[in-house]
């Protein structure tokens, strides 16, 4: 999870959440998610499933931040996992 502190357009700009997803024998699509100030994403960071025509199968899923063009921004990450 990753929650923004700073304020688009007024602390920085640039700096636009990615998440890509990677599926076999297909391009990768990258997908921008637009967050305000104090707006929180939950995000998986390596696979999700996905139902396809012969059953569910995993599809990869990178994420990122794209090139910060000016100011400062700042985020808290949260890591959820399932230690054992």
């Amino acid at each position: 999870m990753a929650i923004l502190l700073s304020e688009p357009g007024k602390d920085f700009t640039g700096g636009e959440f990615v998440l890509t997803e990677q599926r076999p024998r297909m391009q990768s699509r990258a997908e921008v998610v637009p967050l305000r100030q104090g707006d929180a994403v939950a995000f998986a960071v390596h696979n999700r499933p996905v139902q396809g025509s012969k059953g569910n199968y995993r599809v990869n899923l990178r994420h990122g931040v794209s090139r910060l063009r000016s100011g400062m921004r700042h985020t808290v990450g949260i890591i959820f996992h399932d230690a054992k």
